[in-house]
């Protein structure tokens, strides 16, 4: 997978490690009767449809979440590539910000200098969006 794949499978996907325990029905509490209809299944997904699109997912929100959760508060993800993919536990080496780069078409500054690196971030945000993220201005520096 690309790493802005693994970007994007960090932050859509965040909720989903996380699942919920489904509720127990409450001691002495009564089912319901099973019905003779079968309930509706929902309409399977094609390998056409986007998985981004069908859903939108506050980005800023999820990373906050998981800066929460993080000893040091996630650094400084909100203007950091280093930072941003060290919160979602990725390789921040400068051979996957190079690879990252390339994938993104990303060629500011010299490899691993602080303008590639800003620019790196703002289009990992603008791809996020591209990709039915809600991004808030303060991650778009």
């Amino acid at each position: 997978m690309s790493i802005f794949g693994n970007i994007m499978g960090k932050i859509f996907h965040h909720d989903m490690t996380k699942a919920a325990p489904s509720p127990s029905p409450a001691p002495g509490a009564i089912s319901p009767a099973p019905t003779s209809t079968p309930a509706p299944q929902p309409a399977p997904v094609t390998a056409t449809t986007p998985a981004s699109a069908a859903q939108s997912v506050d980005v800023g929100a999820v990373l906050q979440a998981m800066a929460d959760m993080n000893d040091d508060h996630g650094g400084n993800y909100r203007t950091s590539i280093v930072d941003l993919l060290k919160l979602l536990n990725l390789d921040s080496s400068l051979a996957a910000r190079k690879e990252l780069g390339e994938e993104l078409s990303v060629h500011a500054g010299a490899d691993g200098s602080a303008e590639q690196n800003i620019a790196l971030h703002r289009a990992v945000m603008d791809k996020l969006a591209e990709n039915g993220g809600v991004v808030p201005d303060s991650l778009r520096t």
